[in-house]
């Protein structure tokens, strides 16, 4: 029990004395529902894309290989180019909120909660070898022919990223820097 409330103190801790450094204006809001990501401005629609989400299917990530789309509150920690996916940009996945409800529902251990929690602490990407999985982030479709565009416009089908064609990943690059607030609902 003592452990418990150790961790709820960290969270609370964590979530009112630090946040990661926003370093531009733009915010990305996904709805897994539309099939949609915008770009938003001081609350003003800058940009539309069409996604694709996690095959697992509508609720949040929970678990490694569930290939579901975690749901909340996110930042972008990198950029990296990518063979596979054309450009990927990471976000902290998983956060507070995707480690507690893994510590409470038993998926991690307190070792783990704690790894991820000072990982958000000290505004770094959270470790990415848990069982609540990683390597969570938005990319392009890496090298394109028809088929694979016909399945990006009609299935989810990634394991738990947000995919964009390239060319519009390669657009969403200028409203996204280190920091920029990625909001996903269902």
């Amino acid at each position: 029990m003592q452990q418990y409330f150790t961790i709820i103190s960290i969270i609370l801790l964590l979530l009112t004395s630090t946040s990661w450094v926003q370093a531009n204006e733009y915010q990305l809001m996904i709805s897994k529902q539309n099939n949609e990501l915008t770009v938003e401005k001081s609350g003003q629609v800058i940009k539309k894309y069409h996604i694709a989400s996690g095959k697992g299917g509508k609720g949040t990530k929970r678990l490694r290989g569930d290939s579901k789309t975690p749901l909340g509150v996110y930042k972008v920690t990198s950029f990296k180019e990518s063979s596979r996916f054309h450009y990927f940009i990471q976000l902290n996945y998983p956060n507070l909120i995707d480690a507690w409800y893994g510590y409470k529902n038993e998926i991690i251990d307190a070792e783990n909660f704690k790894r991820i929690a000072t990982a958000y602490k000290k505004r770094e990407s959270p470790p990415q070898d848990t069982n609540l999985g990683g390597f969570i982030g938005i990319h392009g479709l890496g090298v394109t022919n028809d088929k694979k565009l016909t399945i990006h416009q009609a299935l989810n089908w990634t394991n738990g990223c947000i995919a964009l064609t390239n060319e519009e990943i390669n657009d969403l690059r200028k409203f996204v820097a280190i920091g920029t607030p990625v909001i996903i609902k269902e």
